[in-house]
């Protein structure tokens, strides 16, 4: 509850009826149209409920079954510092942790300004970048490295666990990949019992557009469950082509991937923890891309907050990327309309922070200057004093209309709490271009090479970096 001194941006879209209006309508899609459920364990649950299966593996869901799922799920859940107690990443009401994305083939390279394939070096570099940057609670992958085997996932977790302390965000294939990389931050956690008091990880999966759970996905889906480890089984529908054009129909069609694949996790396991969250993605007729940041794109991540608190469950949101291919004026523009909805419309787990090229690039560059925008927006989200130290009238009684107020207590005291950048310049004219006169790009890729080659992140000890060794050879 905010107290009725303070005064902060506030910001809505779906009022309650609306809300239930998707619910309503998500209801009619799992009871009359159904989803494909591919994976046997799943429908053997399903069939001890009253769904109703046919084709053997098409499932049309009772309402009644989903609302005892939604029952069931966590309104809260915390995400740990590597190896201890502290959250880090707390998903619950309209608190915001932002993180990186995942699995991008291309890297843009800060010190060469290449465009490549990414190396597991780079991936390091990613993870450092992360590691150093405060606005950024959690980390996820944001490359498959092209040097790696046949499997990069546990690879990609491996680097993310050795190199940084915050939550990781993880991918991954399939159940096998699931229970190594489980494994290993049990290792570094001392004990899955720990892990699971204490959790440092999430997977994100994804059902398969349109109305689809495919086993490998499911399959991940359950042993989470059994292991009571969040999870986030958040569809990624387009637009106009593997979901209605209309938001509305994308938003209740994808609202029922995700509430047909809650009910599958909490029948595993009821009460283990699951975000809410669902990816509606526009369609570029044009180009054909699945774009980033377009209105669209923007109003779907506001809505899928409002749903998540509406079923009372944390949220799984977008921020910090781009459709532009560098690091210019529209990546900046885009990152930072991205990032003040994410914000207002307070979507908990916001990752997809430094990708460019609509999802198809990291660049190190983009995620530092991100956070320098998260800053001044959060700074923005705080608002403003009214009690009776903020009006200042003893103050401005005092000083009166002959005086200043530069050199009082007051302004001493309270022009600390002013928000500060680091990366962009106050400066005037003169004074700039007496500091040399850099433009922002120039400071920025300095600044992040600056971090490549000298941050040192807190290492795992050397007996779990043995036995997270172990686990990858043990494939």
């Amino acid at each position: 509850m905010i107290p009725d001194t303070i005064a902060v941006p506030q910001f809505g879209m779906l009022s309650r009826e609306q809300c239930e209006s998707i619910h309503r309508a998500s209801l009619e899609i799992l009871r009359r149209t159904g989803v494909r459920v591919y994976h046997d364990e799943a429908l053997d649950l399903l069939r001890q409920t009253d769904a109703v299966l046919i084709d053997d593996n098409r499932v049309r869901f009772q309402p009644g079954l989903v609302e005892w799922a939604l029952a069931q799920a966590p309104s809260r859940i915390p995400l740990c510092r590597r190896g201890g107690d502290e959250v880090v990443a707390p998903l619950e009401g309209q608190i915001v942790s932002f993180g990186t994305g995942s699995d991008c083939l291309t890297y843009l390279d800060p010190r060469t300004g290449e465009r490549r394939p990414f190396t597991s070096a780079d991936v390091v570099d990613c993870v450092h970048v992360v590691d150093a940057m405060p606005e950024m609670q959690f980390c996820m992958s944001m490359g498959i490295p092209s040097d790696v085997g046949s499997n990069p996932y546990r690879a990609q977790f491996a680097m993310m666990l050795e190199h940084t302390n915050k939550p990781v965000v993880f991918v991954c294939d399939d159940r096998a990949d699931c229970e190594a990389i489980v494994a290993m931050a049990s290792a570094a956690a001392g004990g899955i019992e720990q892990l699971q008091i204490n959790p440092s990880l999430l997977l994100y999966s994804e059902p398969s557009s349109p109305l689809r759970h495919s086993e490998t996905a499911i399959g991940k889906v359950l042993y989470m469950a059994e292991q009571n480890l969040p999870i986030v089984h958040s569809p990624a529908p387009v637009q106009g082509g593997t979901a209605p054009v209309t938001l509305g129909g994308a938003l209740a069609m994808a609202n029922a991937e995700v509430l047909s694949g809650l009910v599958i996790h909490q029948l595993k396991r009821a009460g283990a923890p699951m975000v809410y969250g669902c990816g509606m993605h526009q369609l570029d007729m044009k180009t054909t891309i699945s774009v980033y940041t377009s209105p669209e794109f923007i109003l779907a991540r506001v809505a899928v907050a409002e749903m998540g608190r509406f079923y009372g469950m944390p949220t799984w949101g977008y921020a910090g990327d781009a459709n532009s291919c560098v690091v210019d004026e529209q990546a900046a523009t885009e990152a930072t309309f991205s990032i003040m909805a994410a914000l207002l419309a307070g979507n908990n787990l916001t990752h997809d922070v430094g990708y460019l090229e609509s999802g198809k690039t990291t660049s190190p560059e983009m995620i530092v200057l991100c956070d320098e925008i998260i800053s001044m927006l959060r700074r923005f989200m705080t608002g403003m004093s009214l009690d009776e130290e903020s009006l200042a009238l003893e103050v401005i009684h005092e000083v009166g209309p002959d005086g200043n107020f530069l050199a009082t207590q007051h302004t001493l005291h309270y022009f600390r709490h002013m928000w500060r950048p680091a990366l962009f310049s106050r400066l005037g004219g003169e004074a700039w271009a007496r500091a040399g006169g850099k433009p922002l790009s120039e400071i920025l890729r300095e600044k992040t090479v600056a971090i490549l080659d000298e941050h040192r992140p807190e290492l795992l000890s050397d007996s779990v970096h043995d036995e997270v060794e172990y686990i990858l050879k043990s494939e």
